[in-house]
């Protein structure tokens, strides 16, 4: 029966934003994209019908992210975004509200977090419960954060990289860095325009990231045949380009994101860091699944790494199981309403 739908875990992300009920499991995973008429100002898509918009609109249409660097940039067009998972998820049947949890990034400042809250009240949750990106991730990938140990989550989205050290159920040392996917796949985009005159767009920047990125540079390289529009001849053209190439593209961003990792580390209070050493650091998120990643990270901090299972949807789960607990996780859920 739809009518039952009490509680629903959202991982809002810059790039995707995905659904979770508890004993159902994600059942929604779209970008967080929405299509906006410009005159009237009326949101027309939302999630995949409005990502295929994206770069292909008419002028009076636009397609766009509202959320940038996983924090709200255009509140009203959230709220439609946040109304319409909601709506998706309970259907037009369902006679009650939905408490709705909702992960924001470790760095968001109690204003950010209150429109978070706003906007999911306005959008039809009976609730609304905030918890942090890093705590739900290493919820959802298993680890026992009451444990009076330490552990570490590097959590890498679209928007933002999470880095903390977790104890007791709380956050011991965080920093939430403006530097993950996306501007990873900016980075490939622009190198591919200084090194070769092809401007390619961002949906390819991220493909070429999937399909030959690595973080470390490979013996046996991988290739991949790429289109774009030339820039001095202003036509189409092709060119073939090395899993090297993007090692190359994306060094600075990854020397970032390793930068702020030995950063936590550094505020990490000695007894926890050895604990940390002891059982190393976890990554969620889709940016972790980027060949080599966690080697490079191994390399640089000294700490074996490995990536969670089902890296992509930590978070989420995390969401999940804090909604059925909510009594355990009270320490770490922040804002109520």
């Amino acid at each position: 029966m739809p009518f039952f739908i009490k509680k629903i875990g959202i991982d809002l992300g810059t790039a995707n934003t995905l659904v979770f009920i508890p004993n159902k499991g994600i059942i929604l995973n779209e970008p967080s994209v929405v299509a906006v008429a410009m005159p009237e100002n009326r949101v027309l898509a939302v999630g995949n019908e409005a990502k295929t918009m994206i770069g292909r609109t008419p002028e009076s249409i636009i397609a766009y992210r509202p959320m940038k660097d996983g924090v709200i940039a255009d509140y009203r067009v959230t709220e439609a975004m946040l109304r319409y998972f909601i709506g998706k998820t309970v259907g037009k049947w369902n006679l009650l509200k939905p408490d709705v949890l909702i992960s924001v990034p470790a760095g968001v400042t109690s204003t950010e977090r209150r429109s978070v809250v706003e906007a999911a009240i306005k959008a039809g949750a009976k609730n609304a419960f905030i918890v942090k990106e890093p705590v739900l991730a290493a919820i959802g990938a298993g680890i026992p954060i009451h444990e009076p140990r330490g552990h570490m989550v590097v959590d890498i989205g679209g928007g933002t990289t999470d880095s903390a050290v977790i104890s007791l159920g709380g956050i011991v040392a965080s920093m939430s860095l403006k530097v993950a996917g996306n501007k990873i796949d900016q980075a490939i985009a622009d190198y591919i325009k200084k090194q070769y005159n092809l401007a390619i767009g961002d949906s390819t920047a991220e493909t070429i990231k999937i399909s030959i990125g690595s973080a470390i540079p490979l013996d046996e390289e991988l290739t991949m045949n790429i289109k774009g529009r030339d820039f001095l001849t202003g036509l189409p053209r092709s060119l073939d380009i090395r899993s090297n190439d993007i090692v190359k593209a994306i060094e600075s961003e990854l020397r970032d994101i390793v930068k702020s990792i030995k950063q936590v580390l550094h505020n990490t209070p000695p007894e926890l860091a050895a604990d940390i050493i002891e059982q190393g650091i976890t990554m969620t998120g889709g940016g972790s699944l980027l060949r080599n990643f966690n080697v490079l990270i191994s390399r640089s901090t000294g700490v074996p790494t490995s990536v969670a299972k089902d890296a992509l949807y930590c978070v989420a789960k995390g969401t999940g199981i804090a909604l059925e607990h909510l009594d355990i996780y009270k320490r770490s859920i922040i804002a109520k309403k």
